[in-house]
Order: C-alpha cells, then structure tokens, then sequence
C-alpha cells in the first residue's frame, strides 16, 4: 500500500517570506529575511541557534513574524486556518504522546483534518515511512529513529502541497535516513514544495535542488548547493601545524601564494591560506624538500559558525532567489 508522491497540477506550493523578522524580548531569533521557497526540495543550512526553527514555525502558522509578511500561495500564513490543510509540518522538539500507538497517533492527526477516510489515510502514511509493522507498539517503547518517521507520516496524512521538516534525519540509522532521504527526494520530483533543516552539509548535498543558508538569524546565502559548497571551500582556512622545524618550515611556507599569513607561536605554525587545495598539496612536498618532519596538522576554524559567518563578510553573500 503507498500513498500518492504527486499533488494534482493545480496545487503549488510557494512560500514567501518578506522582511521578516522575529523577535523574543531583547532576543533576535530571525532578523530581516527575504525568501522564496517553491516546489521542489530547498534545504534550510546553518548551524545550531541559527533561526531555522523559528522560520520554519512561521512558515507554518505557528508563529507570527514581528516584522515583515510570510505568505502561501499569495495567502498570509498567520491566522489562516486553511494553511493548515496546505502544509505539512515535522517540528525537531518531541512532539509525541508515549502512551499512544503509532497507529491511534497518526489516525487523530488524520481526524484532525476531517479527512473523509482517516484510518486509509493514517495506515497510506504509516506505510510510506515503513512502521506498519510498529504501528500497535506504544510510541514510548520507539526509538529515536522510529519516532522520527511517526512524526513525518502524521505531517504527511493529510497528503500536504508543503512539507516542513526541521532536522528530519536526527538519530536516524544509515538504512532509515537513506530511505526518508529518497522519500523526501521523491516527493519534491512529483512537485511538492519540501524545505528541511540541518545544520550538516552532507545531508543538504544528498537530497537539496536549492540551498538557503541562515546564521545568526540573518539570510547568508542562497543557490544550487555546489556552488554554496565552493564558496565554503575556498574561503580562507586558518591551519595550525608542528613540526621537526617549524622556524624552517615557516619560512619555506612564507613565499608560496597559497598562503596569506604565517606567524610563528608557542604551539606551532598558524597558517591562513587563501587557497586551501594548492595549500595542502603544497605542505607535505615542501617539508620532504627540506628535510622536515610534520608532526601535526589540524584546522582552527573548522566550526560550522565560522564556515556559515564567512559566507555573511563575503562580497557576494545575502540576497534572496
């Protein structure tokens, strides 16, 4: 038994947020983004803390933009209750009640929404995500894995245009995040709008057209993922290696353009390349060259805030698609 991965031509899904900003207290959780999300599989980048929660909830009708408009369709999102047979939603927060069956939990999602059939409707889900099987087990006894997929089929009962799913893949197995991945990918081919969040590159790559990055609560960048990934990979990379002869090596290391800066400090060499390819093809020929011994490399800037920053103080960031 499966459920239909393709909504009827006339329902389209486009999401589009305006200035929107969104504030608690003192506190700036999303701050003047621009963006349009349209069908197809967008993946929402940035690292933890970055505002991906609190956009994807206004997008959905759960919360209210401070500033700014969020519509679907042309339709504001905010107390509009029809949004809600429109679109989808997979919140990370538990959002499960133990003592019930993953059966009984996706059939009152689906009498929710006054479907005409809700038990068909509620098993067509609990197939797509593969836990028929489970389905009378108390979702207390589920793990991390399996309730994840029970929140995706309860967001997917009412056979959603939009599908919000906010770190979907969080304590997933290989074989359960390769087959929600292809789901997700499927469903976004047959034309629905699907936007997830993560805060890991390599699940954005695997299944995302478009990527849009968000960090500090501000838009960073937006785009095809390989050209987001290139921007990633050849900003400027701070290095810190030891050696047999760091005075030696350093000064080696000094005259080749690869690198923009070389200081020497008590634990080691930092070294800030400016292109990171030729710098680490560079490192290990010129040590052998000069009769020195690498005993250490290792990135000081590595973290995902200073990945996604680079790509708000460069030339070309921000800017909506």
């Amino acid at each position: 038994m499966t459920m239909t991965t393709s909504p009827t031509t006339t329902r389209q899904g486009v999401i589009e947020l305006g200035q929107v900003s969104r504030w608690y207290g003192n506190v700036v959780a999303v701050n003047d983004v621009t963006m349009t999300i349209g069908p197809g599989v967008t993946g929402l980048l940035g690292p933890n803390g970055a505002g991906k929660s609190t956009l994807l909830h206004m997008m959905a009708g759960f919360l209210a933009p401070s500033t700014g408009t969020a519509t679907l369709n042309g339709q504001p999102i905010w107390r509009n209750h029809e949004i809600y047979r429109l679109v989808g939603l997979v919140p990370e927060k538990e959002a499960v009640y133990g003592f019930l069956t993953g059966w009984q939990f996706v059939l009152s999602a689906a009498r929710l929404h006054r479907l005409p059939s809700p038990a068909d409707a509620a098993l067509r889900a609990l197939d797509l995500v593969e836990m028929t099987a489970a389905k009378d087990r108390r979702i207390e006894t589920y793990s991390k894995g399996m309730r994840q997929r029970v929140k995706v089929a309860a967001a997917l009962v009412h056979d959603p245009m939009v599908l919000l799913l906010d770190e979907p893949f969080n304590g997933m197995d290989p074989r359960q995040r390769m087959h929600l991945m292809d789901l997700v990918r499927d469903m976004g081919r047959a034309g629905r709008t699907i936007l997830f969040s993560s805060h890991i590159l390599e699940e954005v790559e695997r299944v995302a057209e478009q990527i849009e990055v968000l960090v500090a609560g501000r838009h960073a960048a937006s785009g095809d993922y390989r050209e987001i990934r290139r921007r990633m990979t050849d900003r400027p990379h701070l290095f810190r290696v030891r050696s047999s002869d760091d005075r030696r090596l350093a000064a080696a290391l000094i005259s080749d353009s690869s690198s923009s800066a070389v200081a020497l400090t008590a634990q080691g060499i930092e070294v800030q390349t400016v292109d990171f390819r030729r710098f680490t093809r560079l490192l290990p020929k010129v040590a052998r060259d000069i009769g020195v011994h690498l005993w250490q490399l290792s990135p000081t800037d590595e973290d995902l805030e200073s990945v996604f920053s680079y790509l708000i103080s460069g030339p070309t960031s921000g800017g909506s698609r």
